[in-house]
């Protein structure tokens, strides 16, 4: 293709963009000329096999979901001339959908092969800034953690704790929500030796147990607990409570995968904030 039709195309792409409930997206009717297709029929069979790739792309349970959230139909008024009206059926396709459609479109057609790089460009730029929304809650979350320990570790000094008290009470805690001592939770998720479990769960378990960690700190004060073994209890009580609520909702904590390293992931965050605010200058 020429650069000027290539140009043509991705602006008349841009244009055909609309918004429902939020979200971007495009209608059929105006993507089946863009796609090079004349008879809507013809469109139709491309549409119906792009809802059957999402179909078979989630299990059983979230097919329907998944084509009333990317291939939802509406009806609208259109012109038939003369002030005449007539009401047509249409679907509006997201991001998602196009890129499905144009991956089951006649590769032949010059504007079937514009859409599949276009759309699958935009698909990535879509899972990237997904997995950076991920990456920053995973981030935020073991910062939250840390103010809830540092919190929690100035409770316990004031009830008599010190460090290695404070150390072996958050031992127990972990072996109550993961069913491990510290040694077998490094080899279960494969932590080196010098540093912190915490930095390689993944978000769900961080969240687990910040709540631990955050019911105790209010429960040592509300119940004027003192001492290791009292606030130990407390500690250990509250995280089999966590490991309970999590079980219940199908996530057993000792068997959940492990994350990267959360101290890389920040530091590639900051890094890749860092060159784009050095390209806008």
């Amino acid at each position: 293709m020429k650069e000027n039709e290539i140009t043509a195309l991705f602006e008349r792409f841009e244009a055909a963009a609309s918004e429902y409930h939020g979200v971007e997206c495009w209608s059929a009717r105006e993507l089946q000329p863009l796609l090079g297709y004349s008879k809507w029929e013809n469109f139709v069979n491309v549409i119906n096999k792009a809802k059957e790739a999402a179909e078979n792309a989630e299990n059983s349970e979230n097919a329907s979901a998944v084509l009333s959230d990317h291939f939802p139909e509406v009806r609208k008024m259109v012109s038939i001339g003369s002030g005449a009206e007539k009401e047509m059926t249409d679907i509006l396709l997201t991001r998602y959908a196009c890129y499905l459609i144009a991956q089951n479109g006649d590769p032949k057609k010059n504007e079937i092969a514009f859409a599949q790089n276009y759309f699958a460009v935009q698909t990535r730029r879509a899972e990237l800034v997904m997995q950076r929304l991920l990456e920053t809650e995973r981030v935020r979350a073991r910062a939250k953690l840390a103010e809830t320990e540092k919190r929690l570790s100035g409770v316990l000094y004031e009830r008599g704790v010190d460090n290695m008290g404070f150390a072996a009470i958050r031992s127990k805690g972990d072996r109550a929500l993961f069913r491990l001592d510290t040694a077998g939770l490094k080899r279960r998720f494969g932590v080196p030796d010098n540093r912190p479990v915490v930095d390689f769960l993944p978000t769900v378990s961080i969240k687990a147990k910040d709540f631990a960690a955050a019911m105790t700190a209010e429960n040592v004060q509300l119940k004027s607990l003192s001492g290791v073994p009292a606030i130990e209890r407390e500690h250990v009580d509250n995280n089999l409570g966590v490991r309970r609520i999590m079980i219940e909702r199908g996530l057993v904590p000792e068997n959940l995968p492990a994350a990267e390293d959360v101290k890389k992931v920040e530091r590639r965050l900051t890094s890749e904030s860092n060159k784009a605010l050095k390209k806008r200058k």
